[in-house]
């Protein structure tokens, strides 16, 4: 079987990579063309997916990376793994899936299936993918070809997190679209988990991820109010994890990153107000989460002033951009707003993280990009007036960073089992 993947990121190569595994033939594209030769060359670019992964299926001649749309004419299936952003009004951006459903349309054969897996408001697929894809092919959803949403539950730098074993949750057009899609994944996922429509799938994924927003704010909010009353709400928590039904640990952090729970959210509320409904508990989770950074930024004050210090002029130095621990994702990474609100505040900022040594570029956040982690050694660090702690990843030496620095504020709990002086550690 011979199937396309468009979109060669954090979702599409490791699912690319599955598939090839299980003996389909593969087709990645992309339109980033460095992408693409690193595959061919068999690198990956992505640090959690190592490069061996990737030079077995381009040798096997099971994997193939290629800018070519045309090759769309090659295949069975074609799944879509692009972007989904909020634009600068904080609406959904669905133009990426639009885009590639142009491409697509004007290679499209009959009896292909094609399927989304952008994380997307309820609608998109049905209605506009298939709109493009039908203009543009001259074809008929449901008829001359299938259509389908499957949400990615991709999970970066979780060891236990595979994408064979992540039951999938997949939606059709028609009920012969839902009977293909699942044919297609079960080739290369165990478990499938059939749904009513491509409506019904795609709001599976949104219920998963604000159920974590919602719920993160909820911790983020105690995080203050318990700090208030000179309660540890990390203390709090692992009490109450013991319990051993009725609860789920949710953790307090710097604010929200990734690309599914500072977003997705969102396309729901902005979709319920054409049916002229509203997301109160969506909209006051966000605002919650949103506050974080200024939190942060306020306990980093408050610990410089402790030592005679004021934050207009002091050496800040941020440590982790990434959103999360060990890995290199940094999409909508929390460090960044943090940053800027430091340099606002006239501090002098730099940042630490092993797993993303130089910024990419960042359509948010493009005054950053080129900027580079700085050295991991006592004389760099000494030199810092503050550290905060935004991403506590695994490989960080935390006993030096006691005995390097004056002041951390840490936000991820993660100096806990480190001795540390007196006011040396303010958690936020």
């Amino acid at each position: 079987m011979n199937i396309a993947i468009i979109g060669l990121g954090y979702v599409g190569l490791p699912l690319s990579l599955q598939f090839a595994r299980s003996g389909v033939h593969v087709i990645g594209l992309d339109i980033d063309s460095a992408k693409v030769e690193a595959l061919r060359r068999g690198e990956s670019y992505i640090k959690h997916i190592g490069a061996e992964a990737v030079r077995e299926q381009v040798a096997a001649n099971r994997f193939d990376a290629s800018t070519d749309f045309g090759r769309i004419r090659e295949v069975e299936a074609v799944i879509i793994c692009v972007p989904t952003p909020l634009n600068k009004n904080r609406e959904p951006d669905i133009s990426f899936i639009l885009e590639t459903g142009r491409s697509i349309a004007r290679h499209l054969q009959k009896g292909t299936l094609v399927v989304l897996e952008s994380t997307t408001y309820p609608g998109t697929t049905d209605e506009d993918l298939r709109e493009v894809l039908e203009a543009g092919s001259g074809l008929n959803a449901g008829r001359d070809f299938h259509l389908a949403f499957s949400p990615e539950r991709e999970d970066p730098g979780n060891p236990d997190s595979k994408v064979a074993a992540i039951p999938k949750v997949i939606g059709g057009y028609t009920p012969a679209c839902l009977e293909k899609a699942q044919a297609l994944y079960s080739k290369a996922i165990k478990t499938i988990v059939p749904v009513s429509s491509c409506r019904a799938a795609e709001a599976t994924k949104l219920l998963e991820n604000i159920f974590r927003g919602v719920n993160i704010a909820l911790v983020n909010e105690l995080k203050l109010v318990y700090g208030a009353m000179g309660i540890d709400v990390w203390e709090v928590i692992a009490a109450a994890k013991t319990k051993p039904f009725g609860f789920m640990p949710f953790y307090p952090g710097p604010g929200l990153g990734g690309h599914c729970i500072p977003i997705d959210p969102f396309y729901l509320t902005w979709k319920a107000r054409e049916y002229g409904q509203t997301t109160r508990f969506i909209e006051l989770a966000g605002e919650i989460n949103t506050a974080m950074p200024l939190h942060v930024v306020g306990r980093t004050a408050e610990a410089l002033n402790s030592h005679k210090k004021a934050l207009n002029g002091s050496r800040v130095l941020v440590i982790g951009l990434s959103y999360k621990p060990n890995v290199d994702d940094d999409r909508e990474s929390p460090s960044y707003v943090l940053m800027d609100l430091l340099k606002k505040r006239g501090a002098e900022v730099a940042y630490y993280d092993p797993y993303v040594p130089v910024v990419r570029h960042k359509r948010e956040y493009p005054q950053w990009t080129g900027t580079s982690s700085v050295k991991w050694d006592r004389q760099t660090l000494e030199g810092f007036d503050a550290v905060i702690i935004a991403t506590n990843h695994q490989c960080l030496n935390y006993e030096e960073l006691a005995r390097w620095c004056r002041c951390i504020v840490d936000t991820r709990n993660a100096m806990a089992a480190v001795k540390a002086s007196p006011g040396q550690v303010w958690k936020a």
